[in-house]
């Protein structure tokens, strides 16, 4: 099953951007229990099983280089120091969602908030709020490489813009269908970087290898129209050239593109394919058809 949305689109009342500080806590990792970390290594070892071959290079060595805990659950304090010397940017603990403001501002700030608590056993399949293996599983070992580290700072400083504009709906599917559900074009073929695929054993298979959903070409516009599921895999996955063609598209003022789609109104829904799209795969649909009925 898919995450929920990482921002909530509720800003209202933090109007002053150093608020997002307020949300930071300690991690309290002495206060994790035998079974937490118990959870924690079943859900390491059988996911770092599922995503052999399909997982973008770079994640696999972020996931190395970090020297992330198979055993039992990191420490921030120890991963941050490891990624500081990397990239500049240090995970710190929140209790669960936050607000968008301040989530854009941690990120502006190189700061990745992550959840300091994990699901129970009964959770282990899935679990309707991100906890600390989606947060760091699956979205830190790709803030170990300096390109993408670059694009989550980027879209941090763009969201802060979003909020004046009023367009954070849209710019929160750029992060839907690349943070979270992206996948890459490679050498060895299409490869998984979004990190709600990658802490999710089923999703992980379902984005590469299932007949039903559309897999696209990456494009900028096209992706803040498009509307996702929160609820279920994804019907569309959209498909990066590189994380420096991701970062070039990106890395730029939001406000032409924020007035088109204003103008133009356009929408997609999750299923659709526009004429303009570069297909990689033109799904079935027929999961979420069974879904549905």
């Amino acid at each position: 099953m898919s995450k929920p949305e990482r921002v909530t689109g509720n800003p209202t009342g933090f109007g002053n951007p150093d608020n997002f500080m307020t949300y930071i806590v300690n991690q309290g990792w002495n206060n994790y229990t035998t079974a937490e970390h118990d959870v924690w290594r079943s859900l390491f070892n059988r996911q770092r099983e599922i995503i052999k071959g399909r997982a973008c290079r770079e994640f696999l060595e972020g996931l190395e280089a970090l020297n992330i805990d198979e055993n039992q659950i990191p420490n921030f304090e120890d991963t941050s120091k490891l990624l500081k010397q990397k990239t500049g940017w240090e995970v710190v603990a929140v209790e669960g969602l936050i607000p968008d403001l301040p989530f854009f501002k941690m990120l502006s700030e190189r700061k990745f908030p992550a959840g300091n608590f994990i699901r129970t056993r009964e959770q282990i399949d899935y679990i309707e709020e991100p906890d600390i293996f989606h947060d760091v599983f699956g979205h830190v070992p790709l803030l170990a490489n300096p390109i993408f580290a670059d694009y989550m700072e980027a879209y941090g400083k763009g969201g802060l813009r979003a909020l004046e504009f009023g367009t954070v709906k849209n710019l929160a599917r750029l992060y839907w269908y690349t943070v979270e559900f992206g996948l890459i074009n490679t050498a060895e073929g299409v490869r998984i970087f979004g990190a709600g695929i990658l802490s999710s054993p089923g999703e992980t298979i379902f984005a590469l290898e299932s007949p039903s959903p559309n897999r696209i070409g990456f494009d900028l516009k096209r992706t803040m129209q498009t509307n996702y599921r929160v609820d279920d895999y994804q019907q569309t996955y959209m498909v990066i050239d590189s994380f420096e063609d991701l970062f070039k598209q990106t890395y730029a003022d939001f406000a032409p593109i924020y007035g088109e789609l204003k103008n133009e109104s356009v929408e997609y829904s999750p299923e659709d394919l526009a004429k303009q799209d570069q297909i990689f795969t033109k799904g079935t649909q027929e999961y979420a058809k069974i879904k549905n009925t």
